[in-house]
């Protein structure tokens, strides 16, 4: 019985090959309704086109992530270990250097810092600065703070941003979220809502950890949810302000922040054709140079350009403009 079984087999199988080279011959077949490996779920109407899966390919905020670098050739990218340009409007990554390696974003972290602040905070709130916020590395920016400084979340915001104080930052985080740790799970979990799942933040102000992490694609998709916030924009588009606050002793206080991005105060000129609207900077030793911006071109198209880890800050520069001017018009 068991050789009749196999015979059967034998014979079935032979009689498919017969049957499919009889059908198909030995050119080429061809395929009707084929499968496109690029098309997205919502096209084969298995999703809503609004589906997180179902986007353009390597297009949507939170799409699977560009694999590869893209158009690192045409510029120097060598002068840094990260970068790239989005196009808010086309939905283009159009430059790509290892944005998806975890890299040290220093103060660039308080983009999602004041995003998160705007969310659970109130700009005329008064936060009252603490020792805690006097705890600073000796190189460390500052906005001169003193403890019992009574000041908005509004002109912290300010300081955080243009002057990128990191006793603002403490501050902030004490005056919203009660403490820094629950501001920090605040923090954390705004970036895993916004699509930035390979990134962890363990500071408000960036200062070096080693478990304080982010991507340049994580900080694309931050950012583009932070310049949708008008105060935080008109905020990071400043080139200076002024600001005036009480003491701990009741007396006033008078200050002035500057922007620390060369774009915003004049150093440097973005090239012909962009504009560079907001922008935030990052310095550590672990991170080196660090800069993301926010721009437009002659069409009118938004774009997010970010460098993390130039070797020095004349690079920093010098490759986002080359970046702009090459990937931006």
């Amino acid at each position: 019985m068991s050789g009749v079984k196999c015979t059967n087999k034998i014979t079935a199988i032979l009689l498919v090959l017969a049957l499919t080279m009889g059908l198909y011959g030995c050119g080429e077949v061809e395929v009707k309704n084929q499968y496109q490996i690029y098309a997205d779920t919502a096209s084969f109407g298995i999703v809503s086109g609004d589906s997180v899966y179902g986007c353009t390919y390597f297009t949507d905020d939170k799409c699977p992530y560009l694999k590869k670098n893209r158009g690192v050739g045409k510029v120097e990218s060598q002068v840094a270990d990260g970068g790239g340009l989005f196009n808010l409007d086309t939905k283009e990554i159009k430059y790509a250097k290892n944005i998806n390696k975890r890299m040290y974003p220093a103060s660039t972290t308080k983009l999602l810092t004041a995003y998160t602040a705007l969310k659970y905070g109130s700009l005329d709130q008064y936060i009252t600065v603490t020792e805690n916020a006097m705890q600073k590395e000796p190189d460390s920016s500052v906005c001169n703070l003193a403890v019992g400084d009574v000041l908005t979340l509004q002109q912290l915001l300010y300081g955080l941003m243009l002057r990128s104080g990191n006793d603002a930052a403490v501050a902030i985080a004490e005056g919203v979220g009660g403490s820094v740790d629950h501001f920090m799970e605040l923090m954390n979990q705004e970036a895993k809502s916004l699509g930035a799942t390979n990134s962890h933040f363990v500071t408000p102000n960036g200062l070096h950890d080693d478990n304080h992490y982010t991507t340049i694609y994580d900080m694309y998709l931050i950012t583009s949810a932070a310049v949708k916030n008008q105060d935080l924009l008109d905020i990071i588009s400043a080139t200076s302000v002024d600001v005036s606050y009480k003491g701990a002793d009741g007396a006033d206080k008078q200050q002035q922040w500057l922007n620390t991005c060369q774009y915003l105060s004049g150093k440097s000129e973005a090239p012909d054709g962009i504009t560079v609207i907001g922008a935030k900077t990052g310095t550590t030793g672990q991170a080196g140079y660090c800069l993301v911006t926010y721009g437009q071109n002659e069409k009118g198209e938004h774009l997010i350009c970010i460098v993390y880890k130039a070797d020095s800050r004349w690079n920093l520069y010098y490759l986002m403009n080359q970046v702009y001017d090459v990937f931006g018009r």
